[in-house]
């Protein structure tokens, strides 16, 4: 796994619409149900993921712009070093943005929730989480946090073609760990 960074979400519950009862939080790496802390691009002070390199980052942002502390969770993501071209079932190596500054503190003190498929047509930010965006977790087995278990299911879920039609690609498999640290200290 290749770290991504940080980012600070505000975690909703599961919609009405998210057909999954065992579903109970949307922890999804794109911002359509689950939103990151603030429109974030816009300050520039990402890294080439498009994350964090420490969460005190975010936390001197929300500082600076007036931003509520209030109800964000941290996240550390990391990924699989590859990425899952949907059109020819390849995978391709990615990296970060190599004309961003990327120097990610790795977390220490966090719990892995799970893992999120998220597409990247763009090939910079994250776009949207199709276990949750597009309703794919009923077709796939997810945990409480709308997340796939094991890497080897989420590569093989990939694979087999599940995710094929649900947004434009490539896929990238990410790793959601919760940070069991203060949003004011590092990991």
């Amino acid at each position: 796994m290749i770290a991504l960074g940080y980012m600070a979400k505000r975690i909703v519950e599961r919609p009405d619409w998210l057909g999954v009862p065992t579903v109970r939080d949307v922890y999804a790496v794109s911002d359509c149900i689950s939103p990151d802390f603030a429109d974030y691009i816009t300050f520039w002070e990402h890294n080439g993921f498009w994350f964090f390199d420490r969460p005190s980052n975010i936390t001197r942002l929300c500082t600076q712009h007036g931003i509520s502390l209030d109800d964000l969770t941290f996240v550390y993501y990391e990924a699989h070093p590859q990425q899952f071209d949907n059109d020819d079932h390849t995978w391709r190596d990615f990296g970060p943005e190599l004309d961003i500054k990327t120097d990610i503190l790795p977390a220490t003190a966090s719990t892995l929730l799970g893992y999120d498929i998220v597409c990247y047509s763009m090939q910079n930010s994250p776009e949207c989480s199709p276990l949750s965006c597009n309703h794919v977790a009923t077709d796939v087995q997810v945990n409480s946090h709308c997340l796939i278990d094991s890497l080897d299911y989420a590569i093989q879920s990939l694979e087999t073609g599940i995710f094929d039609n649900a947004e434009p690609g490539p896929m990238r498999i990410v790793a959601v760990h919760s940070l069991r640290t203060g949003a004011d200290g590092e990991p």
